[in-house]
């Protein structure tokens, strides 16, 4: 019987293939979820996939904003993956509906593992912390794990990269405080297959393009990472004890917005898919007043490129290719009649 393995958010795109991964390796999984409605919906997803294995997933309920049910989610836990986080397709105008989880989840995930004698904790970062805060306003420029997002130098800091910056300080904080092994993914844009209807906002670069929901294209792009290599980034830390202590970018290929609606036409071309882009002024203005610009608007004029060659190593195998994990992702989109649309 395999170590038992705590998944925050196994209800998510991520947290969802995270917990298919263990499975498959002959884990035994905990995952955790926010509302207990969710669990047959889950379960079953799963099992779709994993067939019998499904019977070594559990699923408790356990908020990240709230201490009821941590204690006993880490009982007897080898390690956790801390994947649960909120994430917007829209900037909020509190900005704290996304900032308090980020780092009020992580502590509270930290404290409970600490206090169930668990240390070794994987958690989902993102290339936020990375890549922002260095005085990048045009050209091309190359990010590896030794870069950390400078918040109090961006122009134009959003919610999401707050939270998820200082989330991360904290974890790394507290780990060395007290003696936890800790590693950190850093995933870009991620896109790939989704299982059920609870998938990423990520996933509208690609159904956007599909139902026309999206009416012009920005010109920035998009570290792209498929969310089966996330999950075997994941996998892969747990298993290789020299990834303690380390980040890992987990960022496949830069592709600009156009490229993407360029390849969803190949794929698709009976569909009419939208070429239009938007002016760079535009996207300027319209930032200013928050709304989903503001949460890319630091990557306008720009190209930021994460080097995820790290990471590859780590999983042992090249990345999914974008092109095909658009593929993937628009497959799953038609099949599961998903809309996520960015605009």
């Amino acid at each position: 019987m395999g170590d038992l393995i705590l998944v925050t958010g196994a209800s998510g795109f991520v947290g969802k293939w995270c917990v298919v991964k263990l499975l498959e390796k002959g884990y035994r999984v905990r995952g955790t979820i926010r509302s207990e409605a969710k669990a047959k919906q889950v379960h079953d997803t799963v099992a779709s996939v994993v067939g019998d294995a499904a019977a070594n997933l559990q699923l408790v309920r356990a908020d990240i904003l709230d201490d009821t049910g941590w204690a006993a989610a880490m009982k007897d836990v080898s390690a956790v993956m801390h994947v649960a986080t909120v994430i917007r397709g829209d900037e909020p105008k509190d900005p704290n509906v996304v900032i308090k989880p980020a780092i009020e989840g992580t502590e509270r995930v930290l404290r409970f593992a600490h206090q169930g004698g668990v240390r070794r904790v994987i958690l989902t970062s993102s290339i936020a912390t990375v890549g922002y805060g260095h005085g990048q306003t045009s050209g091309r420029k190359v990010y590896d794990e030794t870069y950390f997002t400078n918040l109090e130098n961006m122009r134009w800091p959003w919610a999401y990269c707050i939270g998820k910056t200082r989330a991360e300080r904290a974890a790394w904080d507290y780990a060395k405080a007290n003696g936890m092994e800790l590693t950190t993914i850093h995933p870009g844009a991620i896109i790939g297959p989704a299982l059920d209807d609870d998938a990423s906002i990520s996933v509208g670069m690609v159904s956007g393009l599909l139902d026309n929901s999206t009416p012009a294209l920005p010109s920035n792009g998009f570290s792209i990472i498929d969310v089966r290599d996330v999950a075997d980034m994941h996998v892969a830390a747990l298993e290789h004890p020299e990834s303690i202590g380390q980040r890992y970018l987990a960022t496949a290929e830069y592709m600009p917005f156009p490229k993407v609606a360029e390849v969803v036409q190949e794929l698709y071309p009976d569909r009419k898919i939208v070429q239009r882009t938007v002016p760079d002024w535009i996207i300027r203005l319209v930032a200013m007043f928050g709304g989903p610009a503001r949460q890319i608007i630091n990557d306008i004029g720009n190209e930021k490129i994460f080097d995820g060659s790290k990471g590859e190593r780590l999983i042992g195998h090249p990345y999914i290719s974008a092109r095909d994990s658009i593929r993937d992702t628009a497959e799953s989109v038609i099949r599961l009649g998903l809309k996520f649309s960015i605009s």
